[in-house]
């Protein structure tokens, strides 16, 4: 019997982190981090996990638009859908009604991405590989294939493409020796958050010198004396010699950006994040012009990889931050990761929330190997929260992300977890009330 995909569940997930001003930032002051968590079943038996990272309410229109599209996997066969996963993702991305509501972006854009991760998990299960090296071991003619070319021929081709992961051949079992080894650099957002008060940024901050960081994240753009004064905490904690990253979360206009990041020169930024909306790329090049050599980074928002193209082309951006559940899935976030090493721009995925650390791990990892063939200048955010609800959690030692083994994309939640944190009828929701101005409540 040929064996089929029977069913898609799509669960809301929510871990009530408000209440400690976890996650906190300038434009997010009381998220709620969560999921819209999807779980695919096979005739025989077997499980593909994916999700879309939320932060509070608006979680069940996430679950809403996975649901519409999940008529498009039940009833696939296994085999062929694991075999060209890029067909699937064209089809999701394409539903000539469905893509009305993006297209390409928003909630319908990553609802596409939940159920293509989802399907990538069940592949790399069944190849008995973690989805980092179930990647790695595609041929050059494979990984193209699984790129939609159509928008973005006009900055990188298939050819192109192929020459790029050609090259990377060179070396590929040396990096692949060297990663299970060593391990990839990370960086922090654990000190960063703005709800955080003065003792807790310090203390957080020395810590994370002492487990082997060499680049943390702060917050900013809630307050500018308020930022002055911190940054210099930080500064004061970390030393001259370990980089602070800075970031807006979109909330100023580009004028804004200039003149508050020119406040924070002295501290030495290593480079601000989502200085302005995600959309403007006139407005990046601006600000990058204005406040070289500070760097500019962006892309946790960026809706699908032609936005990235175009920050690439307009020299918009030093810094490409991938995520694991913006874009459309793992094919599209490969179409991103070709795009910055045709341009030679560093990618230093985002992370943290619910479960973007172990997914995104793999996606970088896959780079590091097989296509941009280094790890200078990278690193891949690391927060420290909400790990043991996964299976398979990440490991992170001396300020590194230690390769993930285990068969999939990492990305299957514990079974108590879910029951407990199932909203909105979760115990841990029925019990106690959500904190004061948290999205969930």
């Amino acid at each position: 019997m040929t064996e089929r995909i029977t069913s898609v569940a799509t669960i809301d997930v929510r871990f009530p982190t408000s209440r400690h001003r976890d996650g906190s930032d300038a434009m997010n002051p009381f998220p709620d981090y969560s999921a819209a968590y999807v779980i695919l079943r096979t005739s025989a038996g077997a499980t593909g996990h994916g999700l879309v990272f939320t932060v509070g309410r608006g979680t069940e229109i996430q679950v809403a638009a996975v649901q519409s599209l999940a008529p498009m996997v039940v009833g696939q066969p296994v085999d062929a859908l694991t075999a060209d996963p890029g067909a699937l993702a064209r089809r999701l991305v394409g539903d000539s009604q469905i893509r009305w509501l993006g297209p390409e972006k928003g909630v319908v854009h990553m609802a596409a991405g939940g159920l293509v991760n989802a399907v990538w998990d069940l592949a790399a299960r069944r190849a008995g590989k973690p989805l980092w090296k179930l990647l790695a071991d595609l041929t050059p003619e494979q990984l193209v294939a699984q790129v939609d070319f159509r928008y973005l021929r006009d900055a990188l081709t298939e050819d192109e493409a192929l020459a790029l992961l050609r090259a990377a051949a060179a070396g590929r079992a040396e990096r692949e020796r060297r990663l299970l080894a060593e391990g990839y650099p990370a960086y922090t957002t654990t000190p960063g958050w703005l709800g955080y008060d003065d003792e807790k940024l310090a203390r957080l901050c020395t810590e994370a010198v002492r487990d082997g960081y060499g680049l943390i994240k702060l917050k900013v753009g809630g307050n500018l004396a308020d930022d002055v004064r911190r940054m210099g905490i930080a500064r004061q904690a970390v030393g001259p010699d370990v980089r602070i990253a800075v970031d807006a979360n979109q909330i100023w206009g580009v004028p804004d950006a200039i003149r508050w990041m020119r406040e924070l020169a002295a501290f030495d930024p290593y480079w601000i994040e989502e200085p302005t909306s995600p959309d403007d790329v006139l407005g990046h090049a601006a600000v990058r012009k204005a406040l070289a050599p500070v760097k500019v980074a962006t892309g946790e928002h960026v809706h699908n990889a032609v936005m990235f193209k175009q920050l690439l082309q307009a020299d918009a951006v030093d810094v490409v931050q991938i995520d694991a559940c913006r874009v459309a899935g793992v094919n599209e976030n490969l179409a991103i990761l070709l795009l910055a090493a045709k341009f030679g721009v560093p990618v230093c995925p985002h992370a943290g929330g619910v479960g973007l650390c172990e997914l995104v791990q793999h996606l970088a990892m896959f780079d590091f190997v097989a296509v941009s063939g280094s790890a200078d200048d990278r690193a891949i955010e690391y927060v420290d929260h909400l790990h043991e609800h996964f299976v398979d959690p990440v490991r992170v030692t001396g300020g590194r992300y230690l390769a993930p083994t285990a068969p999939g994309m990492s990305a299957e939640i514990v079974a108590a977890s879910v029951t407990d944190y199932r909203y909105p009828d979760g115990p841990q929701w029925t019990r106690r009330p959500a904190a004061a101005g948290a999205p969930s409540a």
